[in-house]
C-alpha cells in the first residue's frame, strides 16, 4: 500500500509540472502574438496564480453550495458523524465539518483548501445502502483525500484549465482580427491556430490525469486506514450496481466525488474525471492479496 501511495505522488508531481510549463508556453505563443514582450509572458503566469489563490480560498464553499449540501451536528445522524470523527482520529486529523446531500445516488465527496478547513459530504443514497464496513471504506478514501492534500491539487489544475482555455481563445481572435500588415512570420499563424485548437483539449485531459491518479492514491489510503481494502472494494461493487449520478450533476465539481456523478454515454469513460470502477476494485483486492 505504501509503494502505491508513493508512486502515485510522484506521477502527480510530474504531470502537475508538466501542466505549469504547458501554460508557460502558451503564455509565450500569446506574447508572440501582441509584440513578443516578455513581460507579457509573465503577467499570464502571474495572472494563473491569482486565479488559482482565488480558487484555493473559495473553492469548498461553492462546491458545497451547488451541490446542495447541507451541514449537520452529531444529533442529525450519528452514524456518520462517529465514522467520521473516528476515521480523523486514526488519520490524525482536525474534525472536518459533515454534510448530506439529500440524493438517491451513491456517491459522496470531500473538499477544502487544507486539514483545519475541510468537509466531508455523503448522499442520503449511499447512507442507505451501504454496510458499516464499506461504508467506512468511503469515508477513509475522502479522508485519504483530505490528508494528502488532493483538493488543493485538483482546485489548481482545474484554475489552470480555465487560464489555458482563455489564453487559447485570445489566441483565435489575434489569428482573425489582427492587421495583416504586421511582421508576424507566418508559421506564428499556423501555429497559433493549432495550439488554440488543442489546448483546451490537452489541458482538460492533464486535469483529468491528475483526478484519476489521486482518485487511485485515496484508495491506498483509505485501505490503508480501514486495513481492509474489501470493505472499499464491495462499495465500489455496489456503486457499480445502483449508479453514483447525482440529480445535480454540474461538470465543474465532478472531480470531487468518490465516484463519478455524471450519467454516462458516448466518450464519456475518456473524458471521465474518475478511473473505471472495476480497475479500482481489481487494485483494492491486489492490494488485500500482497498485503
Amino acid at each position: 500500500m505504501y509503494s502505491e501511495i508513493a508512486t502515485n505522488k510522484r506521477k502527480t508531481v510530474f504531470i502537475m509540472l508538466g501542466f505549469v510549463i504547458f501554460v508557460g508556453l502558451l503564455a509565450w505563443l500569446f506574447s508572440e502574438f501582441v509584440g513578443g514582450t516578455p513581460y507579457l509572458t509573465i503577467g499570464v503566469l502571474v495572472g494563473a496564480i491569482i486565479y488559482a489563490l482565488f480558487s484555493y480560498f473559495t473553492g469548498s464553499k461553492i462546491a458545497l453550495a451547488v451541490n446542495g449540501a447541507k451541514e449537520i451536528q452529531k444529533k442529525d445522524n450519528p452514524r456518520l458523524w462517529r465514522m467520521v470523527e473516528n476515521l480523523a482520529i486514526t488519520e490524525g486529523l482536525p474534525m472536518p465539518r459533515v454534510y448530506i446531500m439529500d440524493d438517491p445516488a451513491l456517491n459522496a465527496f470531500a473538499t477544502g483548501r487544507d486539514p483545519n478547513h475541510a468537509a466531508v459530504c455523503a448522499t442520503t443514497g449511499i447512507l442507505d445502502a451501504l454496510e458499516d464496513s464499506e461504508l467506512e471504506g468511503v469515508l477513509a478514501h475522502e479522508l485519504g483525500h483530505i490528508k494528502n492534500y488532493d483538493i488543493r491539487v485538483s482546485m489548481i489544475a482545474f484554475a489552470l484549465t480555465t487560464v489555458v482555455s482563455l489564453i487559447a481563445d485570445f489566441i483565435l481572435h489575434m489569428v482573425w482580427f489582427r492587421d495583416n500588415d504586421n511582421d508576424t512570420p507566418a508559421i506564428f499563424y499556423i501555429f497559433g491556430i493549432v495550439a488554440a485548437l488543442i489546448a483546451p483539449i490537452v489541458a482538460s485531459l492533464i486535469q483529468l490525469a491528475v483526478s484519476r491518479r489521486r482518485e487511485y492514491l485515496a484508495d491506498a489510503t483509505g485501505a490503508l486506514t480501514t486495513r481492509y481494502p474489501e470493505g472499499l472494494a464491495r462499495a465500489l461493487e455496489k456503486i457499480a450496481q445502483q449508479g453514483s449520478a447525482t440529480r445535480r450533476s454540474n461538470t465543474s465539481t465532478a472531480h470531487l466525488f468518490f465516484a463519478n456523478p455524471l450519467k454516462s454515454g458516448g466518450i464519456s469513460n475518456l473524458f471521465s474525471t474518475h478511473p473505471p470502477i472495476a480497475d479500482r476494485i481489481a487494485r483494492l483486492r491486489n492490494m488485500e492479496t500482497h498485503a
